[in-house]
């Protein structure tokens, strides 16, 4: 069996952060490990608390995990401090870790910035270019390029310029009002768009772990990128689709669409 790694918050209500993340995994045949950077007490109406992982029990976890079950596939979530951050690029370069997504959690759909500002200088000079793919919507794009992004030839440039700065393929995702579903792909100098169509479900908490962390498993599989990419989509499409209804807040998905109570 395949095997993947994430390396995110904990969301106690399950929608979203890690517990997203081994669901979606498991849905896609890959056996999911974690190691937690932070405890947070949320539901689907909003986060009351954060305790943060300490750098050292950060680095025991990445140890326990790859010194027994090797990850086919890394994925990355929101890591609040720089501490946390040098600590997973220490370790994913000492153990060799291989097809690395980082979902660069840095902007909330509001607009309100999730991580302070020297995190982000050293998610972009460290983090960054030992990935394999980045998941960044557009205002996180927005914060990586310095430029405004508002319509397709800007989400083309933007993914353009990433790529050379940083060295690693982007997926920068459309929606927050721009393309909708549609997100574009820029691996090994050209762009790739993956058209999707608009599902009317306001439960969306999670969709950017959710979709991370499915291109993950993808690559654990040996899919391409572009592959894994597309079927990532198609699985968030039908999460979406069986609109799960928990909460009284903006809930969560259904990962486990695909499972019948049958015998």
């Amino acid at each position: 069996m395949k095997t993947a790694l994430t390396i995110a918050g904990s969301d106690s209500c399950g929608g979203a952060g890690i517990q997203a993340d081994i669901k979606t995994m498991t849905m896609h045949g890959v056996y999911g490990m974690s190691a937690v950077t932070a405890l947070t007490a949320q539901n689907t109406l909003g986060v009351t608390d954060v305790m943060e992982a300490t750098p050292e029990f950060l680095a025991a976890e990445l140890d326990a995990v790859f010194t027994d079950i090797f990850p086919d596939a890394v994925k990355t979530g929101m890591v609040s401090s720089s501490k946390l951050i040098h600590v997973i690029v220490d370790k994913l370069k000492k153990y060799g870790a291989k097809n690395i997504v980082v979902d660069p959690v840095m902007v909330a759909t509001n607009g309100a910035k999730l991580i302070c500002d020297e995190a982000i200088e050293t998610l972009k000079k460290e983090l960054l270019p030992i990935a394999t793919v980045i998941t960044p919507n557009r205002p996180e794009a927005e914060v990586l390029t310095g430029m405004k992004i508002d319509s397709k030839a800007d989400m083309e440039a933007a993914a353009h310029r990433i790529f050379n700065e940083y060295g690693c393929a982007v997926l920068l995702k459309g929606g927050h009002d721009l393309n909708d579903a549609n997100d574009l792909l820029w691996s090994e100098n050209r762009g790739t768009w993956f058209y999707g169509r608009k599902i009317d479900n306001p439960n969306t908490h999670g969709t950017g772990c959710t979709l991370s962390s499915a291109i993950a498993s993808n690559l654990a599989l040996g899919l391409s990128l572009e592959d894994s990419v597309k079927e990532a989509k198609d699985y968030i499409s039908l999460a979406l689709f069986d609109k799960l209804d928990l909460g009284r807040g903006k809930g969560p998905m259904n990962h486990a669409f695909k499972v019948k109570n049958e015998v």
